[in-house]
């Protein structure tokens, strides 16, 4: 099959009412999608959606096009796109849709899909339902017409879940502060530490439609950090707009990145006997994950940027626990996808395990100084053919030693090489990564 010309690394994503973000775009997609999975008789398909105005719009557009195929639906309304992951599989559904854009603003809409296991598509499935949206639309017999019914307990069902994961777990007596962004969490997350004991203070959970992200979740902690100290409160946890990321603050107003909150969970894991193999991150963990990790007897891989490499490389080796620093963290003993609650639930358990305050069990981990410069070139892919930046780059590696890095990395929408140093002495960082991007400037410039 030839590429794929709509769904990214990530689903569909883009600006509401430009191609392909548009309803007439998501009516056929739907249709194509119905298509597909109704290929080996009757199907069902679930959709789930942020708190974006457009999602109205949108899930009336894909429910349409499903129906028009002979595909049922199920809608969910607003819940966190792990949710729609879980509910596809306890629904025994053929595929999930999420109407979100995560962490982009409320401008911005975009499409995922789960397969009937919770798990991302293939690049095959995604293929073929490119191959539909080729065809002209034909709607199936009126008698064959797929039907749609609302789920009116899907958020209990997945608070339920939630708190499954995390057996035995009390916050009876913790003080919290959660910002859920505006967004998908908004309903779900309070439930969830609420029942579980906790003294919850909410900030970002008043969604209007427009309001998504701003100013607030993982993407704009600074609300979430004030608001800590200002309850005095034990930690704080944020989300993104649809659930499926996780930041923390400690008691301090410090804010912990995913790369810290794996840690934390890593060196539970492993004392507990539970760590199945090491952690798959990505080229981006700092260098204070792996030398933390390593102190703990854990082995660190990296892969490509994205949360889908994570996944295939966590499936390859059997390994349960993954994520990036963006705070995108899989936690596959418990779930099927990178899950913000989850994620903050098995840090909590952590916690309760060790007696530890959020700021005592982070402190194992020192994060390395980084510096990252984007360096707009004629031609991205040249980079790795440049003799003059190799030398460079061997140059800045061999002042490193072994306590510091170099990665170059070409952007995969930009005419822009990511020049990014790493290392233990702050100034060093600077200095050599501004180097370095001259070089890559000099020798590819356009």
């Amino acid at each position: 099959m030839s590429k794929r010309q709509y769904f990214g690394t990530d689903g569909i994503r883009g600006a509401v009412g430009e191609h392909p973000i548009c309803p007439e775009f998501m009516l056929r997609l739907g249709w194509a999608a119905g298509r597909v999975f109704a290929r080996q008789g009757k199907s069902r398909i679930l959709i789930g959606k942020d708190t974006r105005i457009s999602g109205y719009m949108f899930e009336s557009a894909l429910e349409a096009g499903l129906s028009a195929a002979g595909v049922d639906i199920l809608l969910l309304g607003p819940l966190p796109t792990p949710a729609i992951a879980y509910l596809t599989q306890t629904f025994n559904c053929d595929a999930g849709i999420v109407i979100s854009a995560s962490h982009n603003p409320h401008e911005d809409n975009g499409i995922k899909f789960f397969g009937p296991e919770g798990m991302k598509l293939s690049d095959e499935v995604e293929k073929a339902i490119e191959q539909e949206l080729k065809k002209p639309m034909v709607t199936v017999p009126s008698a064959e017409l797929g039907k749609a019914h609302r789920i009116s307990d899907a958020v209990g069902r997945y608070v339920e879940f939630c708190k499954s994961t995390a057996p035995g777990l009390s916050l009876r007596g913790k003080r919290l502060v959660l910002d859920c962004a505006h967004g998908a969490t908004y309903d779900v997350g309070p439930k969830v530490f609420r029942e579980l004991g906790g003294d919850v203070t909410c900030i970002g959970c008043a969604p209007n439609g427009l309001n998504i992200n701003r100013d607030v979740g993982s993407t704009s902690p600074k609300a979430l950090q004030s608001e800590v100290l200002a309850q005095s409160a034990d930690l704080g946890i944020a989300f993104d707009g649809d659930g499926d990321r996780v930041l923390m603050v400690d008691h301090e107003g410090r804010l912990l990145d995913g790369d810290e909150l794996l840690y934390i969970m890593a060196r539970d894991l492993k004392r507990r006997g539970r760590l199945s193999g090491g952690v798959v991150s990505t080229l981006m963990a700092n260098m204070g994950l792996e030398v933390a990790l390593q102190r703990e007897g854990i082995e660190l891989v990296r892969t490509q940027v994205g949360d889908r490499h994570v996944m295939e490389e966590m499936q390859q080796r059997g390994w349960c626990l993954g994520g990036e620093g963006s705070g995108h963290l899989i936690c596959a003993h418990r779930t099927s996808t990178g899950d913000g609650i989850i994620a903050a639930l098995q840090v909590l358990l952590a916690l309760e395990e060790s007696g530890a305050s959020l700021a005592e069990a982070a402190a194992g981990m020192r994060k390395f100084p980084q510096k990252m410069i984007n360096v707009r070139v004629a031609d991205r892919d040249a980079v790795a053919d440049s003799e003059s930046v190799q030398q460079a780059v061997a140059r800045v590696e061999a002042e490193l030693g072994t306590r510091g890095r170099v990665l170059l990395r070409p952007s995969g929408t930009e005419p822009v090489v990511r020049v990014m140093v790493e290392g233990e002495d702050g100034g060093q960082v600077l200095a050599l990564c501004e180097q370095l991007a001259a070089e890559v400037q000099s020798a590819l410039g356009s």
